[in-house]
């Protein structure tokens, strides 16, 4: 299959929705001879709009071709009124041409025509059609089918007998009236075409107006958007030059009060140089009196603000050495009070012990005393105060815990020898080897008596700054 530069446009459109009768070819030959350039000539209907991508092409078909009836004549599907073709969608082209548009649009009933070269004619004696096919790819028109075959190619003979021939004229009647039919089916398809072309090329120029409309109007928002851009630009442009006319206008106001300050230094010097006129002088003296009297109140007011600002900053300092001073007794608690609270921590400990311990004892004095045979409320002998409420809850000891005396005697008291709540290592003297390095480690650390933030000892201004932060 020959194709040129560039592929047409095509569809998969099945043949029974193309309509073949808005384009009419014209002198068609029956068959055409190899070798040699051929001219398609067409015309154009006043229902059809060409458009730059439509094309003509040349398809193979295969029609029923029955039998010769004549010298020269050939006997097509429904005698040459419909073609049953071999090829299904515009895709099985053999080669094309593009068509020229016509000259004036306005009358495009006029003759058309097409050429193909010789180079790009098929070369077998297959019988093909020339089709026109528009840029959507949908058949406009279709050509009766020609071969290419020399012209001293003689006529194909069948013989048949008078039956046959009876029987193919029934057909034809039958082909005849089916053909009428269809013929009247096509006029309506073709006016409902009519009709469908002539919405779709109404509705195609309605879209063309509104993409008109929406290429004006977009035009028209761009135009806009840049007029205000540039309005932007000059208003930016405006507010700086205002901006540097105001800097300008607040120099020229210092340069004259600069003036008018040494205007007045030159209006005293005037002063002191008129005394010959006496008017003039008094008055001079007068608005001196009036300057002078209000230089003393500015030197007084002055003085009155240096004593301020003097009392401000020694009451600044005292502030700041109170600050410190109660920074420094801040620390200094914080550390007792983690100190005092890790001995009452560890004391606390040691009591829950003892009262264990106690409680132990009791349950051992009781069972003796159950094993003697004695009664615990009838002993005369009184327990010590440190266990009188223990002996108060538990009234089983008659004269006591019989091993009280022994303890007294022989072992020291419970305060004096005592077992540090964590490492459990005995001490006499109220403090352990754990407690003594906690109480260091304490001593080394800084912590906040308010939200008990802990500080190292390299960071005791960050310490005092923090708790300064508390009283704000």
């Amino acid at each position: 299959m020959e194709q040129t530069l560039e592929d047409p446009p095509t569809s998969a459109v099945l043949l029974d929705h193309c309509h073949f009768s808005q384009v009419i070819f014209n002198n068609v030959e029956k068959f055409y001879v190899p070798g040699g350039d051929i001219t398609c000539y067409y015309t154009l209907t006043q229902h059809f709009i060409p458009r730059r991508k439509d094309w003509i092409g040349i398809f193979r078909v295969s029609g029923s071709f029955i039998t010769n009836l004549g010298p020269g004549l050939l006997k097509w599907n429904g005698q040459g009124q419909r073609l049953q073709v071999g090829w299904k969608t515009t895709r099985e082209y053999y080669t094309f041409m593009w068509v020229t548009l016509p000259i004036d649009l306005n009358n495009i009933s006029a003759k058309q025509e097409v050429q193909f070269k010789a180079y790009y004619l098929p070369k077998d004696d297959e019988y093909y059609q020339f089709c026109y096919v528009d840029q959507d790819g949908v058949v406009r028109g279709a050509s009766i089918p020609f071969q290419f075959r020399p012209e001293n190619e003689e006529d194909i003979l069948v013989v048949t007998t008078q039956g046959e021939v009876e029987e193919i004229e029934q057909q034809n009647k039958e082909l005849c009236k089916e053909n009428q039919e269809l013929k009247d089916s096509c006029v309506s398809l073709q006016k409902q075409n009519s009709d469908m072309q002539a919405e779709l090329q109404r509705k195609q120029e309605e879209l063309e107006t509104l993409q008109n409309i929406n290429k004006k109007l977009e035009q028209k928002v761009k135009e806009q958007k840049d007029y205000w851009e540039t309005e932007l630009l000059q208003l930016k442009e405006q507010n700086q030059k205002v901006s540097s006319e105001n800097e300008k206008m607040g120099m020229r106001v210092d340069q004259l009060q600069a003036q008018l300050s040494t205007q007045e230094k030159e209006m005293e010097k005037l002063v002191q140089g008129a005394q010959d006129k006496t008017e003039q002088l008094e008055h001079l003296k007068k608005e001196n009196g009036q300057l002078s009297l209000s230089l003393t109140e500015q030197r007084e007011h002055q003085k009155k603000l240096e004593q301020t600002v003097e009392e401000m900053k020694q009451k600044e300092t005292a502030a700041a050495k109170k600050q410190q001073k109660l920074t420094d007794e801040n620390f200094d608690l914080s550390r007792r009070l983690g100190e005092n609270k890790i001995i009452y921590d560890a004391l606390q400990r040691e009591k829950e012990r003892i009262g264990k311990e106690n409680d132990l004892l009791k349950k051992e004095n009781r069972r003796l005393l159950t094993y003697m045979g004695l009664d615990f409320d009838s002993l005369p002998y009184q327990v010590p105060t440190s266990d009188q409420e223990g002996a108060e809850q538990n009234p089983g000891l008659v004269y006591g815990n019989p091993y009280s005396g022994i303890q007294e005697s022989s072992s020291p008291s419970l305060l004096s020898i005592k077992k540090c709540p964590i490492c459990e290592s005995d001490f006499a003297d109220g403090i352990c080897d754990h407690i003594l390095e906690q109480q260091q480690m304490l001593t080394l650390c800084l912590k906040c008596p308010i939200c008990d933030k802990v500080f190292s000892e390299r960071e005791k201004q960050i310490f005092e700054d923090h708790v300064f932060c508390h009283s704000l």
